[in-house]
């Protein structure tokens, strides 16, 4: 391997690539390089004793395979009352992408049967009141004619919407002003199965996976390289990694490791720390009424995370159907994650961002604290705005995942609050992380895209041919060519088991 100099004298072995974290966008990643570089060797270290347990779980997320199809976040209401359907294409264009690397996987074997993490269910958006079905009828309007949309449905009858959803009508006031659409190609993703697959490829491959192993330094060599410090949480033994690149997709965490490798490129950033509780039901009664998923509009001042849904799932291979998600403050970055985490990531640099950012954000404070203390009728009376009969005996409550939203520092001294993800690279690559939530798991794929084609400048023209294989959407402009997009999602389709859009 290589020769030690100085400055990196204490690392105890050397890889070509460290990976931080065991979620889906290291699992994604670590399948992609070992694709264009299958000689190389790569490890990943993960502090829980199992891949996909924090984000990545099943029950740490939605489950929506996010398409823009129901979220109505990605499709804002402007303020002269036109709607903006350019985020929607976007993110629909990039689950393509994922879809269409999912099913080479699939093909390939390295993912298996693929009901086993995805699977057929219609998204909705459901709203009340005048001003919402005005809302709703202009964005359908503008999202039916994009070729991406073509098959969403609108109504505002009640029979309608009962084919569609039983559930939201059944006990719902006659003449109560209500609207949705239907998207019937819609789908429910177990991304914490699509992880633990992964990674079982990544290890037969070759790949190392080292579980109960925290990452506690990373340090920058004088020839550029990098040591990654890793503690061994079952017997306490240490050992320093030398490495070319670092990749570091742990969640809330990442920011600290970004900052201990002395990243400039994150000075100023901080962390805005989002629980989230759902509730749950098995009763077949209800389960076998309820296959689809439904978004509703999110409270004024919530977070888009916090918007409220009804959403069939299918985890580890159990029907179940998810209310909520009910947000709080808890002022950790990881489910599994410490109470000192929020007050451990300040910093000089970032005090003033994440406090004009909290001032510029109280409603949002409110509507979490609200979250927080409210009981088992309060979010009961929540779930009957979609679900008029439901009953508290059927709903038990869970915790899910823990998600840090980024504060990101602007003009001056200011921080803005941003939902979604971000990828943070040194100026030459050789390090990055993921920041953020929401559409992480769904957008895992042009994710790690994009840290490849900032982490290998001079390799890419190479490693994107190499990967149309298993990616054939690489190459072309998928908002551009929404024909072409179409039909190689298509291809997709018939091998991920989804119907064929009409």
């Amino acid at each position: 391997m290589w020769v030690n100099n100085e400055g990196a004298k204490s690392a105890s072995e050397s890889v070509d690539v460290v990976l931080v974290g065991g979620g889906i966008v290291s699992a994604t990643l670590a399948a992609m390089i070992q694709r264009v570089h299958p000689e190389w060797k790569l490890s990943v270290y993960e502090r829980l004793d199992a891949v996909a347990k924090e984000s990545s779980n099943g029950w740490n997320n939605a489950g929506t395979g996010h398409a823009a199809l129901c979220e109505l976040n990605y499709t804002p209401e402007m303020p002269d009352g036109s709607v903006d359907i350019t985020k929607a294409i976007g993110i629909h264009s990039q689950f393509m992408t994922t879809k269409t690397f999912w099913g080479s996987l699939v093909r390939e074997g390295a993912l298996r049967e693929p009901s086993t993490f995805i699977n057929n269910t219609p998204h909705m958006s459901f709203v009340k009141g005048d001003p919402n079905q005005k809302f709703l009828r202009e964005r359908h309007r503008l999202l039916s004619a994009h070729p991406f949309f073509h098959d969403m449905e609108h109504s505002e009858d009640y029979g309608q919407i009962e084919q569609w959803s039983p559930l939201l009508i059944e006990g719902r006031p006659a003449g109560e002003k209500i609207a949705a659409t239907y998207a019937p190609s819609g789908t429910d993703v177990d991304f914490g199965a699509v992880t633990r697959q992964l990674f079982t490829d990544f290890t037969a491959r070759g790949g190392s996976l080292e579980l109960e192993h925290d990452v506690t330094d990373i340090s920058r060599n004088s020839d550029g390289t990098w040591n990654v410090a890793v503690k061994n949480l079952r017997d306490g033994a240490a050992k320093t990694v030398r490495t070319k690149l670092v990749l570091v997709g742990a969640g809330g965490y990442t920011l600290k490791l970004l900052r201990k490798a002395g990243v400039p490129e994150v000075k100023g950033y901080g962390l805005f720390p989002v629980s989230g509780t759902f509730l749950s039901t098995e009763n077949t009664a209800l389960t076998s009424k309820h296959n689809t998923k439904v978004y509703g509009k999110a409270a004024e001042g919530a977070p888009p995370m916090s918007m409220p849904h009804l959403d069939a799932r299918i985890i580890d291979g159990q029907r179940t159907a998810l209310f909520g998600p009910f947000a709080g403050l808890v002022p950790k970055f990881l489910k599994e994650g410490s109470v000192l985490d929020l007050f451990a990531s300040l910093r000089g640099d970032n005090l003033l961002p994440i406090a004009t950012a909290g001032l510029d954000n109280l409603g949002l404070t409110k509507v979490l604290a609200q979250d927080l203390i409210a009981n088992q009728a309060k979010r009961i009376e929540a779930l009957r705005d979609f679900a008029p009969t439901a009953k508290s005996e059927d709903w038990k409550l869970f915790v899910a995942g823990q998600r840090a939203q980024i504060i990101k520092p602007a003009s001056g001294t200011k921080g803005t609050l941003q939902f979604g993800t971000e990828v943070i690279s040194s100026a030459n690559g050789s390090i990055a992380g993921v920041l953020g939530a929401s559409p992480g798991a769904s957008t895992a794929v042009p994710i790690a895209l994009d840290i490849l084609r900032t982490s290998f400048k001079d390799e890419w023209s190479t490693w994107e041919n190499e990967l149309r294989s298993v990616m054939p959407t690489l190459g072309t402009d998928m908002k551009a060519e929404p024909e072409k997009a179409l039909e190689l999602e298509a291809e997709a389709d018939v091998t991920l088991g989804l119907p064929k859009r009409v």
